[in-house]
């Protein structure tokens, strides 16, 4: 139990109920399952990463209220575990989105925990604060967060929070790895974050630190106490006589004398020696972390800080704007959506955070121009105009690609154009990265595909020149939309329509449109704002309502809603609130229609996958971007818009099952159970996919089957249909920044479970700096592997600061080869390190709860689990990043 006057605050301890997915009567262990079994109530590195981000979220918001809504009283949260939800029901009104904000902690704790798995980082005992490594760690932990600043005042926040998970990860490991505890410490060390501060008393080459221990337990084997030291793991880096280990079962240095170890990384003696110090060095690792983000606040301003986390229910407004001659009116058109957009959310919670603007003609496309304000958006805006010259076709998806790399995730990207791509063979490419940025594309197109005026040909074009912009928006959840000049400017409304918070789109019966036959869509009670857009060469259309009353294509006011027509483009906005249960839609229209139902919100999901790793010294579950063929894949879902302050559990939407269905023919593939894990509140759910299920690489789609609070059928689909790689493929970099001027080794390595593979692997690199390879071709057999190096050189004169993307593709060859499969990796070159260092916090780096009780462990609440183990009360891959994170027995 915790000291008096150090009370535990309600971390919410892990959770374990996926054993039988993961584990076969012979499976090898997964530190982080079994250090769970054995200590249910131990913490990880994601669970102190999100509440400390919580705690200085919700301190923010306490410090700056809401316009026009109630302040938020401290005193509602005592007691009570923080939720994403909560606070900003709280701050931003009822139904306001978490998504994004969920999504960058995701992205922060999967780095934190990734640490302990990249090849880079796994075994170097600077990250991890082992082996006595204390002022070489403190180094890289100020680095990191140097280079987090960094990133994040350039606008790269995905790039930023990757090096902060990396420099959290190192700062909680101090306080597990090493005596800082043990020397009656209840506080952080003052001096780690400071590089100009001295680390006082460390144990040197020759002082004994440790004294031999035969026990699983070690509480009293450390020599003195006032030396700091920490242990050392594994045989990579030797022990020297006399000092400590890192301990437990999956240190081979612990069976050298001195036996035994001092880490804390979990409640367990078979893997952490001095486990009963594990709450009280968790408690500090917190108040470190908050530490650590309240840093981040001070140099960022509350205004970046936001936008490194994405503490905003609002999108931001990204534009890929052809700039040839004919191109005046759509122009125009988004000059004007942008400037409503600006105008109707400035100042309120909608208002977008952040601005992306990428012109492309042809031969050229870009800059991007990247703000957070708007007043700069609107300015660069305002300069672009039609300018007459290049050919059909443009260089359209080198722009997109352009604006993805730096569109924030989980965003919409807005393109206008009326010329096809020039570049088509980017299309897999940019498929992959609007999956990889969670981002959906789409497409207003002012050249319907039979169109064959108004611009310079130099050939004939294809009918089917189109199809690569089906096939990013299909890939990225998003739609190609095809009108007219005269039309432009009101179909462009559709921009301020998708921007609008928790838009999630209703799945069709059957999905695929097809003249004359009836589709069918659910509506339930947590939806609004319904609308249905209908376009293409369309002759008529009707609409009927659960209760039977239809409603046709005539504009104006009808019995359902407000239709409007440009052109051949329809869209009925239905009247608030909408009958509940099945409705009909029927299109007589020549070819095929397109039709698009939408609703607004607060109840959606995040998904990952992950696959189980049990080689290396942190075996655990490996986080994909999509499932690989051949493995068994785990889904992970994290429900959102789950307020609990407003909800008994009793009226809580819970979902039951996953469906995957082929897209876009809506086949079916096969329904799954989904598992809850951990509290309600929280909408944790996971599901195991076998192989069998996952065995074509055609896009699926994962839709979400349950019931909201009364008992009624609720459905939900992902904004972007999946799908399966033909191989894993990894790129990693080093665990720090770039020099110019310098040469940098980064790993490559693939693997087939499928089958033979004949591959051709290609390599790109934006900016355009030197990039050479060792491996070109790999061809594998069943569960084979082939590792590459590649030589990064980036010059003298590369831009400080900046930032550089790798992309590594690997192309099948033979006579039906899968799709590519591409992978992405984000480095930055960062400028010689001035002599400043971090300043010290303006904010208080105090949680800013008190704790919700006195003494946590009496108050903790156990439950039996299927696998039989002890069931406590949050998910063991984290709470809001909804991510499958890995984590080894040297985690917390």
């Amino acid at each position: 139990m915790l000291p008096v006057e150090v009370p535990l605050f309600h971390l919410g301890p892990p959770i374990l109920l996926l054993l039988q997915l993961l584990l076969s009567p012979t499976s090898a262990f997964f530190p982080n399952i079994w250090s769970l079994l054995a200590a249910p109530g131990s913490l990880t590195h994601q669970d102190l990463t999100e509440e400390a981000a919580l705690n200085v979220t919700l301190q923010l918001f306490l410090e700056h209220p809401p316009p026009g809504r109630p302040r938020l009283r401290l005193e509602d949260y005592q007691g009570r575990t923080l939720l994403a939800d909560d606070i900003f029901a709280a701050y931003f009104g009822p139904g306001s989105p978490s998504r994004r904000f969920r999504g960058a902690l995701g992205e922060v704790a999967r780095a934190n925990a990734a640490q302990d798995f990249l090849p880079a980082s796994k075994n170097n005992p600077d990250l991890h604060f082992d082996a006595e490594r204390l002022v070489q760690g403190r180094t890289l932990l100020v680095g990191a967060l140097r280079e987090t600043v960094v990133a994040a005042r350039a606008f790269e926040h995905t790039l930023a929070r990757q090096r902060l998970g990396a420099a959290l990860h190192a700062l909680q490991d101090f306080y597990s790895h090493s005596n800082w505890v043990e020397l009656g410490k209840l506080q952080p060390h003052p001096h780690l974050l400071w590089p100009r501060l001295e680390l006082w008393s460390l144990a040197q080459v020759g002082d004994p630190t440790c004294s031999d221990c035969e026990e699983l337990s070690c509480p009293g084997n450390l020599l003195d106490s006032t030396l700091l030291t920490s242990g050392y793991f594994g045989m990579d880096l030797p022990k020297p006589p006399g000092k400590c280990s890192h301990g437990g079962y999956f240190d081979q240095s612990s069976s050298q004398r001195p036996q035994g170890g001092i880490n804390k990384d979990s409640t367990s003696p078979r893997f952490s020696p001095h486990h009963t110090l594990h709450l009280p060095a968790a408690e500090v690792a917190l108040l470190a972390s908050i530490e650590a983000f309240s840093l981040l606040r001070s140099r960022l301003g509350d205004g970046g800080f936001s936008r490194l986390l994405d503490i905003t229910p609002a999108s931001s407004l990204s534009f890929v704007l052809d700039t040839t001659g004919s191109m005046g009116e759509e122009i125009n058109a988004a000059k004007i959506q942008a400037r409503r957009i600006v105008e109707q959310r400035q100042g309120g919670p909608m208002e977008p955070s952040f601005y992306v603007l990428v012109p492309f003609h042809d031969p050229g496309f870009g800059p991007v121009f990247t703000a957070s304000d708007p007043d700069s958006f609107w300015q660069k805006l305002n300069e672009i105009q039609a300018l007459g010259g290049g050919d059909e076709p443009e260089m359209c998806l080198s722009a997109l690609e352009l604006a993805l790399l730096h569109t924030p995730p989980l965003s919409d990207v807005f393109v206008f154009t009326d010329a096809s791509p020039k570049d088509a063979f980017l299309t897999n490419r940019v498929e992959s990265l609007s999956r990889e940025r969670r981002c959906r594309v789409t497409f207003l197109v002012t050249e319907d595909p039979s169109r064959a005026q108004g611009r310079v040909r130099r050939e004939a074009l294809s009918p089917s020149r189109f199809e690569p912009y089906e096939a990013v928006a299909l890939a990225s959840g998003g739609e190609v939309i095809f009108t007219k000049d005269q039309h432009i400017q009101d179909v462009a409304a559709i921009v301020g329509e998708s921007m609008a918070g928790g838009l999630v789109t209703l799945p069709l019966e059957p999905p695929v449109s097809i003249p004359g036959e009836t589709h069918v869509f659910a509506v339930d009670r947590l939806l609004r704002n319904v609308t249905v857009r209908v376009h293409g060469d369309i002759s008529g259309f009707w609409i009927k309502s659960p209760a039977g009353v239809s409603q046709g294509p005539e504009e104006g006011i009808g019995p359902l809603g407000h239709t409007r027509r440009f052109g051949q483009f329809w869209t009925v906005a239905m009247t608030d609130p909408p009958q509940t249960g099945s409705w009909e839609i029927q299109v007589a229209a020549e070819g095929r229609p397109r039709v698009r139902v939408q609703a607004q919100t607060s109840l959606d999901f995040l998904f990952h996958f992950g696959i189980p790793v049990e080689d290396g010294p942190h075996p655990g579950l490996y986080p994909l971007t999509q499932p690989v063929a051949g493995l068994q894949t785990q889904l992970l879902v994290e429900v959102t818009g789950l307020v609990s302050r407003q909800s008994p559990e009793a009226s809580r939407p819970h979902f039951s099952h996953v469906v995957l269905r082929r897209v876009p023919q809506g086949t079916h593939l096969g329904r799954v159970p989904l598992e809850p894990v951990g509290p309600p509140e929280r909408g944790l759910l996971a599901a195991s996919l076998p192989p069998t299920l996952l065995s074509g690489s055609a896009p699926f789609s994962l839709e979400l089957l349950g019931q909201d609070g009364g008992g009624r059928d609720l459905r939900r689909t992902a904004c972007q249909p999946c799908s399966v790689a033909p191989v894993l493929l990894e790129l990693s970099g080093p665990p720090g920044s770039l020099a110019p001027g310098s040469k940098v080794p980064l790993s490559l390595h693939v693997a087939s479970f499928s089958g033979p593979q004949d591959l051709d692997l290609r390599t790109s690199v934006n900016p355009s700096f030197s990039l050479t390879s060792n491996l070109s071709r790999a061809r594998l057999g069943l569960n084979e592997s082939a590792w590459g190096r590649l030589w990064l050189e980036v010059p003298s004169s590369a831009a400080p600061d900046s930032v550089v993307m790798v992309t590594v593709t690997a192309v099948g060859q033979g006579a039906s080869p899968g799709p590519p499969t591409h992978a992405f990796l984000r480095l930055l070159v960062l400028a010689q390190a001035s002599q400043d260092q971090l300043e010290t916090p303006a904010h208080s780096t105090g949680r800013v709860l008190p704790p919700a009780t006195p003494t946590l462990l009496s108050s903790t609440l156990v439950t039996q689990g299927r696998a039989g183990g002890g069931v406590v009360g949050r998910a063991w891959w984290g709470t809001l990043g909804g991510a499958l994170f890995l984590l080894g027995c040297s985690s917390w």
